[in-house]
């Protein structure tokens, strides 16, 4: 590596990083006086109000992976990006709130694997959470490696002490103030990213000329037209993301989309811990209209990237897709904002990594510790675990971190590991949700036979044997294949075997609901504005007009 990206960071830069790890850690602290029980350390004591959850959702995601992973996408194929947004994230998160959450909330599950259990059966609730541990800690693994690498190429760190230093302050938060302690951080971080964002768009668009000097200058970039439009082209694959229409609308709009937001507990356990159920319910809607306006500061600064860094794009070196954003940051901030937008990417890692370590230790200890090895035991015993989870977490991460580092884009492995363990996930869980017949077997084997086919998919895609146009295209089909493969499995398996009664299945599958469950609003969730299906058909509402001026 040479010094090309180093970044000329003075004291100020320094000392606002410095403000920033002390009132994390401060967070944390804070955070530990609320621990008494189990559900206070792995669930917030289920009484955070919608918008601290709804803004902890969305921060939750914005790790580096989405902000680093966007504006490479950004640089490389163009508006299509806002795909991930507008098609990839809004519809989910509003069917989270309005369908989904009343079944994890109303049956008081802790975990999506604990669903599964009550849902199915213990082998279907064993590979889930097996699985959902594996990806934690190899996707913590991606936002650690990605903090790592921003450390080493800005302030010249080497690469295993910034990957120790991060690890370091997530573990110190989420040991010591659990669930509560990443969720308030992650309400501070959204605002620190945010605050780290705007300047590079707003000086990086002054610099081009406006959004109307920006478009003239993609027109002349390698991207040329295509790179301003987002639909356009999809009726075959010539067009810069290498994708038809109906892959992105099924396998990027709807399994990959509603696997990753319905199902990844690291996400879910965010509405989990809301105080009642109407603020379960508004939490991932809240979230869903910052996500709306975040292509603004991650999509946009890749295409000003594109214009303004002569040879962006190479496969290796400083000029990778993945430093977009570090090389404006470079070019464009003066001091002091340059502490800011640092601290913002700090942050973005933190977030998403927190998230990650959060739900480990939640399904390591419920679902796998306690359901499997030693049962009945008190609940400092469970906390002591979810605190030693923690720290194994941490540790594979720095491991998994190394991993990573073979990837050039690191969005397109982090896709490619959502199609896989997500996606069959989320094709058992919405067919046994809607289909009461659905046999426990049958579970069991269309989560594992999805699982296989998506994997399968993936290492004959590596090997050379199947082609795809591209590594996203990829992770498209592998997702609507494990999606198919699963309703199939259940299909053929549930006739042949036994379904479960219905009183087992009260308040886990529609249809059924538990009529003695009384309505815990509070007084004032009752006002119209507050309605999730009025706020979640506004949010939906605007995805779509947004893609009017690029379509």
């Amino acid at each position: 590596m040479g010094d090309g990206l180093r970044l000329n960071m003075n004291a100020l830069d320094y000392v606002i990083l410095a403000l920033y790890f002390v009132t994390v850690l401060g967070v944390g602290f804070a955070a530990r006086r609320a621990i008494r029980t189990s559900v206070d350390f792995f669930l917030s004591g289920r009484s955070l109000p919608a918008w601290v959850t709804g803004l902890a959702f969305v921060s939750a995601n914005l790790g580096a992976l989405e902000i680093i992973g966007m504006a490479a996408n950004g640089a490389q194929y163009g508006i299509m990006t806002v795909h991930y947004y507008w098609i990839g994230a809004v519809p989910a998160m509003v069917f989270l709130g309005i369908v989904m959450m009343p079944f994890y909330y109303g049956s008081k599950v802790r975990s999506v694997p604990e669903y599964l259990r009550l849902r199915f059966n213990r082998p279907t609730h064993l590979l889930n959470a097996l699985s959902f541990a594996v990806a934690q800690v190899l996707i913590a693994g991606v936002n650690l490696y990605a903090l790592a690498l921003i450390m080493q190429l800005l302030l010249g760190w080497p690469l295993w002490v910034a990957i120790v230093i991060g690890a370091f302050i997530v573990l110190v938060y989420i040991t010591i103030g659990g669930l509560s302690g990443a969720i308030y951080n992650e309400v501070l971080q959204f605002f620190v990213i945010i605050a780290g964002l705007v300047p590079i768009t707003m000086l990086g668009l002054v610099k081009v000329g406006g959004v109307s000097g920006l478009m003239d200058a993609v027109r002349g970039s390698k991207l040329g037209e295509a790179g301003l439009h987002a639909w356009q082209g999809t009726g075959s694959t010539d067009n810069p993301l290498g994708a038809h229409w109906l892959g992105i609308v099924f396998g990027l709009g709807f399994v990959l989309s509603f696997g990753y937001w319905t199902t990844n507990f690291a996400e879910v356990q965010r509405a989990l811990s809301a105080r009642n159920m109407s603020a379960a319910r508004r939490t991932p809607i809240i979230a869903a209209y910052p996500k709306l306006l975040i292509p603004v500061v991650t999509v946009i600064p890749g295409l000003i990237a594109l214009i303004t860094v002569k040879g962006l794009g190479a496969e290796s070196g400083d000029l990778v897709y993945n430093n977009a954003i570090p090389l404006l940051m470079r070019d464009l901030l003066p001091n002091g904002v340059l502490g800011i937008a640092v601290t913002g990417l700090v942050a973005s890692f933190m977030a998403g990594m927190a998230a990650n370590v959060s739900g480990f230790n939640t399904v390591f200890t419920y679902d796998i510790w306690q359901a499997y090895f030693k049962r009945d035991r008190s609940d400092e015993y469970y906390v002591r675990v979810g605190r030693i989870a923690t720290v194994v977490a941490v540790v594979i991460g720095i491991g998994t971190a190394f991993i990573a580092a073979g990837f050039s884009n690191i969005m397109n492995y982090i896709q490619a590991l959502f199609s896989v363990f997500n996606a069959p996930l989320f094709g058992t869980f919405i067919i046994g949700m809607f289909w009461k017949r659905m046999s426990a077997l049958a579970g069991f084997w269309s989560l594992l036979s999805g699982t296989v086919v998506a994997l399968g998919t993936y290492l004959l895609y590596r090997a050379g044997v199947i082609h795809f146009n591209s590594d996203l295209e990829e992770s498209f089909w592998g997702a609507g294949l494990a999606f198919v493969t699963v309703a199939v499995v259940a299909a053929i398996v549930t006739p042949l075997t036994r379904p479960k009664r219905a009183d087992e299945l009260t308040g886990l599958v529609y249809g059924l609901s538990d009529t003695t469950l009384k309505d815990d609003s509070l007084a004032d969730d009752a006002a119209w504005y507050r309605s999730p299906v009025l706020l979640g058909v506004i949010a939906v509402v605007l995805a779509a007009l947004f893609y009017i001026p690029v379509f």
